[in-house]
């Protein structure tokens, strides 16, 4: 019995979601057939398998994240059968998880047979760290030690020794009056203690105790719109009192806490990282972005003119093939814009060599994958290369190599009809441009107003590394070379 555990396939990643299993438990599964598909923060990537067997256990479910080092699945491959280990999900047996095999649906496989393991990648072990676990979402802590003899209360939420859905008996009167030393209640141990459990859609349980739930219904206050400052998260008399005081809340507001429809999105993969980047970004690099609009009439004449060359008949020429290659040109004209800030080395690493990214939307979020050595390609190989990024985002199969490793990025803002933007840096870069749209606009030409085909670029900087003045020089080559496209003959 071997297990396959989940392998770092990216740059240090920690974790994946397992998107899709290929196999079920009882399948057959060959070396390097494809098992599993995994979303890293960075891509969806295919798991090969690298044993062959019987599928003995699927030790993690589909949607479910995993930390990088734990086991995954489970294949008899004819040894001697060993206990599935793993985490704690990753540690029930086969028929726990619904899926026991007999003894005859374990073919046998003579020694000879088998193959060696091809898969070239894998964890070392004792290199897992497993990640400090988060608290409940209900709010349930480890009791800790009192010095009392009662029984802690149960905070988690769920009846104890009796069951919160009977009937509460209460008193007829209202408790006599607590010291004032109590009144934020800090203990909640006995039974004359106990805190109930409030259910409240979207927010978990409610602690509260039975005189506080007794206060704020005598009050007319609804104790799931409030926030409680007591021990573990419980509501307060203060906090029911305050609540009278406090001015009414807003009409949008008190119409979202009556139940209206509201949709959370958990924040993971590829948004995650793409979040996380962009504020790192935001708040490192102190960015400056400049904009020109540009007469792109001769640029539209030159892409109708290539679509008609037999070496572009099977490839897609847009626009932005002229914007890569002017951005490409104006890069070796300017080589500090396509440099990079080490912070940790204070120093600034200029590149001798090009890997263009190209910001693409895909349903999984922003990806930003590069041509690698962009500059060295000849414009219908860039055009190839371009289509081929283009389509491998849109399916969704971008892999973490290509994301990585990026000197410069433009990001294609024309295409959702947008004139011009402030583009935020791909971590790592010191440049991005943004290409807006293209259309019909009056412009001076020779002394007279005519309609003209007009966009928009909009260059953002680290203005640690480019100063104002290599920033213009840079946006205002690219337009010159998109006003008129001999100009990247002349300076390519």
């Amino acid at each position: 019995m071997k297990e396959f555990k989940l392998p770092d396939v990216g740059e240090g990643l920690t974790e994946a979601e397992i998107v899709r299993w290929h196999v079920k438990v009882g399948d057959l599964v060959k070396v390097n057939q494809i098992i599993v598909e995994i979303e890293t923060a960075k891509a969806v990537v295919e798991l090969p398998c690298p044993f062959e067997g019987v599928v003995a256990a699927l030790m993690a479910d589909e949607g479910e994240t995993v930390d990088v080092g734990r086991p995954i699945i489970s294949v008899d491959d004819g040894t001697d059968p060993g206990p599935v280990s793993g985490s704690a999900s990753g540690s029930e047996s086969a028929s726990e998880r619904g899926a026991a095999l007999t003894d005859d649906m374990v073919p046998s496989l003579p020694k000879e047979e088998r193959q060696p393991v091809l898969v070239g990648y894998g964890v070392k072990m004792g290199t897992a760290k497993r990640r400090a676990r988060k608290p409940s979402p209900t709010g349930s802590a480890e009791p800790s030690a009192r010095p009392s003899t009662e029984p802690p209360a149960d905070l988690s939420g769920e009846p104890s020794a009796r069951s919160y859905a009977e009937p509460v008996a209460r008193p007829s009167a209202e408790p006599p009056a607590r010291p004032s030393a109590w009144k934020s209640e800090p203990v909640l141990t006995g039974a004359a203690a106990a805190v109930e459990t409030i259910a409240s859609p979207g927010r978990g349980a409610i602690l509260a105790k039975p005189p506080v739930r007794k206060l704020a219904r005598d009050l007319g206050v609804d104790l799931t719109a409030l926030t409680g400052t007591g021990p573990q998260g419980s509501i307060t008399r203060d906090d029911v009192h305050s609540a009278i005081d406090a001015p009414p809340a807003p009409a949008a507001a008190r119409a979202v806490r009556a139940g209206a429809d509201e949709e959370r999105i958990p924040v993971k993969g590829v948004r995650k990282a793409t979040a996380q980047a962009m504020v790192t970004s935001a708040f490192t690099a102190p960015h400056v972005t400049e904009f020109l609009q540009v007469d792109v009439t001769e640029t539209m004449d030159a892409v109708r003119r290539l679509r008609q060359l037999p070496d572009f008949s099977e490839v897609k020429v847009s626009p932005l093939l002229l914007v890569a290659k002017a951005v490409l040109v104006a890069a070796r004209r300017y080589p500090m814009i396509n440099a990079a800030w080490d912070e940790a080395a204070q120093e600034i690493v200029v590149k001798h060599y090009v890997n263009l990214g190209i910001a693409a939307a895909t349903p999984r979020g922003l990806l930003v994958p590069n041509v690698k050595d962009a500059h060295a390609l000849s414009l219908p190989d860039l055009a190839r290369a371009l289509g081929a990024l283009a389509e491998t985002a849109r399916a969704g199969r971008t892999q973490p190599a290509e994301m990585a490793g990026g000197t410069i990025t433009i990001t294609n803002v024309g295409v959702f009809g947008v004139d011009a933007g402030t583009p935020i840096l791909n971590p790592g870069e010191s440049a991005i441009l943004a290409f807006g749209q293209v259309r019909d606009m009056p412009w001076v030409v020779d002394g007279q107003i005519v309609p003209r085909k007009v966009c928009t670029l909009a260059l953002s900087f680290d203005h640690r590394v480019v100063d104002g003045e290599l920033g213009s020089l840079f946006l205002r080559d690219i337009g010159a070379m998109l006003q008129d496209p001999l100009r990247m003959l002349a300076w390519g």
